[in-house]
């Protein structure tokens, strides 16, 4: 009650930014009449006006207004579109790095075509992000006109791009891509051995467009780039022979809330059997329990034509968001090998991570992020925490007119499907439009055969042919025309109605069950209504579907069978619809968490990873100068080296006489001098600290002779080569050493131990080996450097083949437990024999160098 007090005495928050977003839409407004008596070229001219006046010291924020008006009028004269007020107000929301709140069929591509022209002015990056390729496709051919008008190129990043086509992409003033597309290549480009390769910009200014589906539903699940394991299993055919054997709840629990299945007492008795051995946890039979237990998820937790569908002998993932095909992404840890086992396809590869970034940490690096979509305001509180990104919600141009009607509700899923048959059956004699919207492609050919036996035509859209959607949904708002669609229909699609099917009562969203995500509920719901269009919308939801049973509970539907409700009986219910939404309130709960979860720990990573990325440009840019920065920072590594093996070996000032043999003895060692050489250089053999500072001075003084010799042109291209793989291989180990003590590190909480505190203090000193490891293995291979084995152009072609594999391969997601996925393996990078020298060009063997 206060509450509403204060909100009618002093305006909510989000009115009062309402109120202050007015007077720019004003000042745009008033620019109108000016702008519409330019001619063309003095329209396009525009831009050029614009950045003159950037150039003279003019902010963008004072700029805004004619510049929107600018736009405006080209929208206008191009596409025949013109910019309403609210859709202005949406522009200025974005450009001020918020998120914009816009209802579903209020014109977001629109919008976004008026902040993605102002900060395109500034010469830096402006990217719209968008969930999946044939949506960027769309919207950049569709506002492209705009932006071509005003002299500014428009670029789009798809999925079967090479790096050329993908630099010229990012070059663009405008770029349309996918969240993926984007933090992949940006993972890419910091595993490659040039500047010059790089596709990606400096990351300016991004607006996610159906911001809630990518920044909070997708971002449970990192992108990870991987690369073939060293070693491969062939269990997984042997184990998939024994798990269908087992019998759920008596050999395993599955507990699908969790998305976990565990052996039982009686389930490992009979594994241990089949394979033969006596205890299935004991440490050498750890890889039959890893590969048993990713069977048993793949044959109790997913389902096909559900969480993967198989076409042409591959199992591919179904994004549970879109409902597209994940175009190359496989799950991980044996998981995606399981499932092929299980289907009876080729089983690829095992892959392991090498590299991989949240979509949080991802996005977090642009300069300014921005947001629309439809349904933002009930994360608001997410949006903040993690992006520090305010949601502004935008009033709609025109009332919306659908009709939401209260859930149907039925005991069991026969008597729904039925229903919904003869709903659609007597929408289809009227003559409406019906789109049937469903959460997998099961359900959606299961009603398909449903329609087909009534004698419905209709058309079926899913990740199985998808290749027709353009098509199918450019006739879905038509008279008669039923589709049946899973989510992919859900997010950025435009039924257009006729005038015949206005007159009918608009589209008729019909919801086959609840998905876990009220938002996507929502996205569905606003495929009608659109625009001011009528429009009606009802979910039919059966007591028996997956979301209730798991989440809300069996005695719901036992319940509802004692009060009298029978088997045939359809029903409308406040309290179910309540219950139901207290269902997905408990999952989006959880998910939450798992997010929550997952940032936690790829903090860590991220605070290493930008380290290490931030190392290796700085060996790329040394290297591209002429300033000789490499050898500047080898000399740093050296004298660092040094000082920590005679910290090791001198904990003390006063020297004895063994604690110096000893100490050269190392230095010898690692860099391959005879100690002979070091003795007869009269160093420091009583005080610690002299010595440190002889050694590292003879070392220099090696090194500098070493580089300035008539090889020295080879020298630097072999020394800024072994440390970029020095960082690499590392960094590759490194990711495999915190997978695995993520994997365990959920037990300390046995010992009372907080898992997330133990994981910063493990992976900390984790990285602090691997800086020193890295050091010394540069050190070693510079002073054994043997120029003469030394082939760059091998390398460079080596090293390409192996970034295009990593290209071709790297689209998947990963997170922890069952929904992770990597992508898939690549080709190894080295061709050398065990015996030959090492291709790196330190003299060594390979099987001593980089084979090891």
């Amino acid at each position: 009650m206060i509450g509403k007090l204060f909100a009618t005495i002093f305006g909510t928050s989000n009115s009062r930014e309402l109120k202050r977003l007015q007077p720019i839409v004003n000042s745009i407004n008033a620019h109108e009449k000016v702008i519409e008596a330019l001619t063309d070229a003095e329209l396009s001219n525009k831009t050029t006006y614009f950045r003159e006046k950037l150039a003279q010291g003019a902010s963008l924020d004072e700029i805004l207004p004619e510049a929107f008006a600018v736009v405006r009028e080209t929208a206008r004269r191009t596409i025949g579109q013109r910019h309403f007020d609210v859709q202005l107000m949406g522009g200025i929301v974005l450009h001020q790095g918020k998120i914009a709140e816009m209802k579903t069929g209020e014109g977001k591509t629109l919008t976004e075509t008026l902040p993605l022209y102002l900060n395109a002015l500034t010469g830096k990056s402006a990217h719209l992000v968008t969930p999946n390729d044939y949506l960027a496709r769309r919207d950049a051919e569709w506002m492209g006109p705009i932006y071509r008008h005003l002299g500014l190129s428009v670029g789009v990043l798809q999925n079967n791009m090479n790096d050329v086509e993908r630099k010229q992409a990012y070059e663009s003033d405008i770029l349309y891509a996918t969240n993926s597309e984007l933090g992949f290549d940006y993972l890419r480009d910091n595993m490659k051995f040039r500047l010059t390769d790089y596709v990606q910009r400096d990351l300016n200014f991004a607006i996610v467009d159906e911001v809630d589906s990518i920044l909070i539903d997708e971002a449970r699940t990192p992108l990870i780039i991987s690369g073939g394991a060293d070693e491969s299993s062939n269990l997984y055919v042997r184990i998939n022979q024994i798990i269908p054997s087992l019998q759920k709840d008596v050999d395993y629990e599955v507990n699908e809330k969790d998305r976990t299945a565990l052996l039982s007492d009686t389930g490992n008795d009979k594994v241990e059997q089949a394979l033969g051995i006596d205890n299935l946890y004991a440490i050498e039979n750890i890889k039959l329990l890893h590969h048993a237990n990713q069977a048993l998820k793949a044959h109790s937790l997913f389902r096909r034509d559900v969480d993967y569908v198989v076409r042409d002998n591959e199992v591919l993932i179904v994004d549970e968001f879109t409902g597209r095909i994940l175009a190359g992404r496989r799950y991980s840890d044996g998981l995606h090998q399981a499932l092929e086992a299980k289907e009876n396809v080729t089983i690829e590869r095992e892959t392991q991570t090498l590299a991989s970034i949240t979509l949080q940490n991802y996005f977090r690096l642009y300069k300014k992020l921005a947001g629309m979509t439809g349904t933002a305001a009930t994360e608001a509180e997410e949006f903040h925490q993690i992006y520090k990104l305010a949601v502004v919600t935008i009033p709609t141009h025109l009332p919306c007119i659908r009709t939401d009607k209260e859930d149907f509700i039925f005991l069991s899923q026969p008597s729904k499907y039925a229903s919904i048959v003869a709903d659609v059956k007597e929408r289809y004699e009227k003559g409406q439009p019906v789109l049937i919207g469903t959460v997998a492609v099961e359900t959606s050919e299961l009603l398909s055969n449903y329609l087909t036996q009534a004698g419905i035509p209709h058309e079926v859209l899913n990740a199985k042919n998808h290749a027709r959607e353009a098509e199918i949904v450019a006739h879905a708002g038509e008279p008669k025309h039923i589709t049946i669609a899973t989510n992919m229909a859900g997010r950025g699609t435009d039924i257009k109605l006729t005038e015949v099917s206005r007159s009918l009562g608009g589209l008729y969203v019909l919801g086959t069950e609840r998905h876990e995500s009220r938002r996507i509920d929502n996205q569905l719901r606003g495929r009608s209504g659109r625009q001011g269009d009528p429009g009606e919308s009802r979910f039919y939801i059966a007591l028996d579907d997956e979301l209730i049973r798991i989440f809300g509970g069996d005695n719901l539907k036992k319940r509802m069978e004692r009060i009298g409700m029978k088997d045939d009986e359809v029903i409308e219910s406040s309290w179910v619809s309540k219950t139901i939404e207290s269902a997905q309130q408990k999952v989006e709960k959880r998910n939450f968490e798992t997010r929550k979860h997952l940032l936690e720990y790829d903090d860590v990573l991220n605070q290493q990873r930008m380290v290490i990325y931030s190392y290796r440009r700085e060996i790329l840019e040394g290297n591209s100068n002429s300033d000789n920065n490499v050898e500047g920072l080898i000399r740093d590594l050296l004298a660092a080296t040094i000082e920590d093996l005679a910290a090791l070996k001198t904990n003390k000032r006063a020297l004895d006489e063994a604690t110096y043999k000893e100490a050269i003895t190392a230095v010898a060692q690692l860099t391959n001098i005879p100690a002979e050489e070091f003795h007869a250089q009269g160093l420091s053999q009583t005080n610690s600290e002299l010595l440190r500072s002889d050694l590292i001075n003879f070392l220099l003084l090696r090194y500098n002779l070493m580089i300035n010799n008539e090889r020295a042109a080879t020298v630097k291209d072999a020394q800024y080569w072994l440390m970029l793989e020095a960082i690499d291989q590392a960094w590759k180990q490194h990711m495999l050493n915190l997978d695995r003590l993520k994997e365990g590190i959920g037990l300390r909480q046995m010992g009372q131990k907080n898992p997330l505190i133990e994981y910063k203090r493990e992976a900390f000193g984790l990285f602090e080996d691997m800086m020193h490891a890295v050091r010394w293995e540069i050190v070693h291979n510079i002073f054994s450097l043997d120029v003469k084995h030394f082939n760059k152009a091998v390398l460079e072609q080596q090293r390409e083949h192996e970034l295009l594999e990593l290209r071709l391969n790297s689209a998947g997601q990963s997170a922890s437990s069952a929904n992770s996925t990597v992508a898939a393996p690549s080709t190894k990078a080295n061709n050398a024999g065990r015996n030959e020298p090492c291709p790196c060009g330190s003299g060594l063997k390979y099987k001593k160098c980089h084979g090891k």
